[in-house]
């Protein structure tokens, strides 16, 4: 019984999750293009240098510090939101979020050698690669009956809907 009232839960926190997976691989190639561009390949040159000289911990600190100055932003949106301001609070809060997720993922890649030098932080790292798959077989059953219910090329409710509708459609050109 229990188990199938936090069913809902896992499918929530596992979506959740994979949208923060997805925004993690699609922004770091954004951000490489980004230090393409912009001089900051000199940065990460540099970065990557002065993390070399670091011990794991402080590099931990390194991959710490760049969530630090989005906190703020992220609480201007709230601010907006709660004034009702809802489309500027959108814009504000995902735009701290994907410059949040790129940024981590800039900071991540020029520190995951060192970071995984420490033993507690590799087996977060697995353990979070594994959550991943793990969400992704939890999720990839709903998408695949999302998609099917897109195409409409299933027998049920979604092919029963799609007549519907073009039996609506048939009669509003038949009004005309």
């Amino acid at each position: 019984m229990l188990r199938r009232l936090l069913q809902p839960v896992w499918v929530l926190l596992a979506i959740i999750f994979l949208i923060e997976a997805w925004l993690w691989d699609h922004c770091e190639p954004i951000v490489a293009r980004a230090v393409a561009i912009i001089p900051l390949a000199r940065f990460k040159q540099w970065l990557s240098d002065r993390v070399d000289a670091l011990s794991p911990a402080m590099t931990l600190i390194v991959f710490a510090v760049p969530i630090i100055p989005l906190f703020p932003l992220k609480l201007v949106g709230l601010w907006l939101l709660t004034h009702e301001y809802w489309t500027s609070a959108v814009f504000t809060i995902l735009f701290a979020k994907m410059l949040g997720v790129g940024v981590t993922a800039f900071v991540f890649d020029v520190t995951r050698d060192k970071l995984l030098e420490m033993a507690w932080f590799e087996r977060l790292y697995e353990l979070v690669l594994k959550l991943r798959a793990k969400a992704s077989e939890l999720v990839d059953p709903i998408k695949q009956r999302i998609k099917d219910f897109i195409r409409g090329n299933g027998e049920g409710w979604s092919s029963r809907t799609l007549r519907l509708i073009q039996r609506f459609r048939k009669s509003v050109h038949e009004a005309r």
